[in-house]
């Protein structure tokens, strides 16, 4: 059996649990039509024969209760109540950690695994038959080929091509160690290739151009050899093969099929189509996902062979090839990275063409001009193809989360519902990985400090059920997810005093009830009485802080008393290339992202007003806004430079304010790459990232929200709307 074959069964699990999950959140908010319960049945029960086929029996095991459960409720036998439901939920979650423990190893909870099977049998009648599992292909009988092992070792000759990469040298790995390592498995043969040697003239310094052939005889199995390779995974090109592999991976695909219920191929190049079967009753008109067939169906009379043929017409085919599943692709995310990377390089070359032929004295241009428009046309398509290859909803994350608070609403004895919004916003997949543990963190804080207990919710005329919205979105150039709790809010003068009590702050410090809120995320602190499961040792909302910042991003808390709180994670959209503005500024050149700017002006003398001692406003159709000296807030001249600025670039922040960049000249609008300079200097105040431009130099990115938030006149500004909406109110 080789892992290929293995990890794209554990692929599909992944997709099969998703499925799931959506189906079982659509119960529970009352779409228990057929075709939801179908597909929940559906999901549990190709896990189970795709497990059978590998030998997983415990999974089996669960996974049958399960699905026995289930099919008496899409026969109707059972109702589908708040306790059966809630169950489900426990039994997916389960279910979900047994795939996890196959695929990666691991021990599973005997007593939650006994307390659960004991909860599912309550609903299986007494006299349903043991499960006897005996995967079988569709139109002839298959008989997997055993997984045990011999009993007697053999032994078997295997082919090793292997071409180490640069990086394996990077991290001082040899070759020779390898080999050594292998000639202690068994009899051992190496032929060098160096075929890809160059001539002396051509070579590289640091690059890898020699490979290995070897021939290992050895009675040790495949997972030995392996195991040699283990710590250059990744640093090299391997390839193992010996003999039966094609007969193995033939049986194994077999296998498989016959699990899932699929026929086998006629061929090597067409997919097995799955064969049409008579639908029950409940649903005339099936959902692509029905396509697969099912080995347990509901006992119905066949249709007569002459009805049968009357059935499939011309228009029911053509729907059915139009109406199936996409074809999909999966390819590792390294990959993706140097076809990104190659973009950008490919963007900067446009740049330093564009650059070159602009500088040039030629008196026509023009024909090379359109075709470096074309060019660069080209280039965009080229870059917006491969984002939405990165790019990911954030779907599957979400769905993780409800049962994050499943476990703290059962941990907490309170009861809190999660609602998701946004689920088809797209984030990089590197984002979506790390935004898993912060998430954890805040929705866990939702339920064990936000949402009141059921008995203080009546009181105060509220649901006694809590609800958290989860939500994501594209604002400004910037990923924005925020969980929303409907709570009782924070206690503003308990956090102030816990945090003077633990020495965070001093007594006499004056904050507003932003910088109070922001307290939450100092090293240590924590509003919990005792220390829990949940809450108490004052890292979570620590460690929120860090991850997100981590990502270049930010999080923000806003919270009514008596009406909940609100955490914003606030993203950079981690793309290769971006549309900027390139402005300068004291004497620099510099980038702002074009999502961020609502329009550009020249002011004078009559649009400028003061506020304050160190306040400017520019005066905009009837309306004002703060204005924003870059170059004072970079440091790059002082702040009391009075000579006027030249160019105002009105730009919104994420709550919807607006502020007036002041810069003194725009050059031009054009794409640029973005570069990272969290390896190189970390974070840089008012900066996000850095870029190349057509002329070689180095430009900085700015971050038009922290420039603002920076800003002395904004904060006058914002400081005088509060004082003139107190006095109003």
């Amino acid at each position: 059996m080789t892992g290929s074959i293995l990890d794209t069964f554990f692929e599909e699990c992944e997709e099969l649990l998703e499925a799931m999950d959506a189906g079982l959140a659509a119960i529970e908010e009352g779409d228990q039509d057929a075709e939801t319960v179908n597909a929940v049945f559906r999901a549990v029960h190709s896990i189970k024969g795709g497990a059978g086929a590998f030998g997983l029996d415990d999974l089996v095991a669960f996974a049958h209760n399960f699905e026995t459960v289930f099919d008496d409720v899409r026969s109707n036998k059972l109702e589908l109540d708040e306790k059966l439901i809630q169950l489900l939920f426990r039994a997916s979650d389960h279910l979900s950690d047994l795939v996890t423990c196959a695929r990666d190893g691991g021990e599973v909870d005997q007593a939650h695994h006994g307390v659960l099977i004991s909860a599912l049998a309550e609903y299986i009648d007494e006299d349903e038959e043991e499960l006897v599992f005996e995967p079988m292909g569709v139109g002839a009988s298959f008989e997997p080929a055993p997984l045990a092992p011999l009993a007697e070792a053999q032994e078997a000759s295997y082919d090793i091509r292997f071409h180490p990469l640069k990086e394996m040298f990077d991290t001082g790995n040899e070759p020779y160690f390898l080999f050594q390592a292998l000639s202690d498995l068994g009899s051992l043969s190496v032929r060098l290739d160096d075929s890809e040697l160059p001539g002396f003239d051509a070579m590289e310094e640091g690059e890898s151009y020699l490979s290995w052939e070897l021939t290992l005889v050895t009675s040790e199995p495949r997972s030995a050899i392996e195991a040699v390779f283990e710590f250059v995974e990744g640093l090299c090109e391997l390839a193992i093969s010996s003999e039966g592999d094609e007969e193995a991976e033939e049986d194994a695909l077999a296998a498989l099929n016959a699990a899932f219920g699929l026929a086998p191929a006629e061929d090597d190049v067409a997919v097995a189509l799955p064969l049409e079967q008579p639908a029950p009753e409940v649903d005339e008109t099936p959902a692509p996902v029905e396509a697969e067939v099912e080995v347990e169906m509901v006992s119905e009379p066949e249709p007569e062979p002459e009805q049968a043929a009357e059935k499939p017409t011309k228009s029911k085919k053509e729907s059915a090839k139009s109406s199936g599943p996409k074809p999909t692709l999966r390819v590792e995310l390294d990959r993706v990275d140097r076809l990104i990377n190659a973009v950008g390089e490919l963007i900067i070359n446009h740049s330093m063409l564009a650059q070159q032929i602009a500088n040039l004295d030629a008196s026509d241009t023009r024909d090379v001009e359109t075709e470096l428009e074309g060019f660069k046309n080209l280039a965009r398509d080229i870059q917006e193809g491969v984002m939405a290859i990165r790019a990911q909803p954030v779907k599957p994350l979400f769905q993780r989360m409800a049962r994050i608070v499943r476990e703290a609403s059962a941990a907490t004895g309170k009861t809190a519902k999660l609602v998701t919004i946004g689920e088809t916003t797209e984030v990089d997949k590197t984002v979506i990985e790390r935004l898993a543990d912060p998430l954890t963190h805040i929705l866990r804080n939702a339920v064990d400090h936000g949402i009141e207990s059921p008995e203080a919710r009546a009181a105060a005329g509220k649901d006694k059920a809590g609800e958290i919205r989860l939500t994501a979105a594209h604002r400004s150039g910037s990923v924005c997810i925020e969980v929303k709790d409907d709570g009782a809010g924070l206690n503003r003068t308990k956090i102030r005093q816990i945090a003077i009590d633990k020495g965070l702050i001093p007594e006499n410090a004056e904050l507003n009830d932003s910088e109070i809120d922001n307290l939450l995320f100092l090293p240590g602190f924590s509003t919990a009485k005792e220390i829990s499961n949940l809450s108490g040792r004052g890292v979570g909302m620590d460690v929120v802080k860090n991850a997100v910042a981590a990502l270049g991003g930010r999080v923000n808390i806003s919270s009514t008393p008596g009406d909940g709180s609100v955490f914003s994670i606030i993203l950079p959209l981690t793309l290769a290339v971006m549309d900027g503005m390139v402005v300068s500024v004291a004497g620099h050149t510099m980038v702002v992202p074009i999502t961020a700017i609502v329009e550009t002006m020249r002011g004078n003398d009559d649009m400028i007003n003061n506020l304050g001692a160190d306040g400017t406003l520019l005066s905009i159709r009837g309306s004002f806004v703060p204005i924003c000296d870059v170059a004072g807030s970079l440091g790059l001249r002082c702040s009391s430079h009075n000579e006027p600025a030249g160019v105002y670039l009105l730009v919104e922040t994420e709550n919807g304010d607006r502020c007036a960049l002041a810069v003194d000249d725009i050059h031009d609008q054009r794409q640029v790459v973005i570069k990272s300079l969290d390896g190189v200097c970390g974070n840089v105040p008012g900066v996000s990232a850095a870029t190349i431009l057509g002329d070689g130099k180095i430009a900085m990115i700015l971050d038009p929200e922290s420039i603002v938030t920076a800003s002395s006149s904004a904060a006058v500004f914002d400081t005088d709307r509060r004082m003139s909406n107190a006095i109003a109110s």
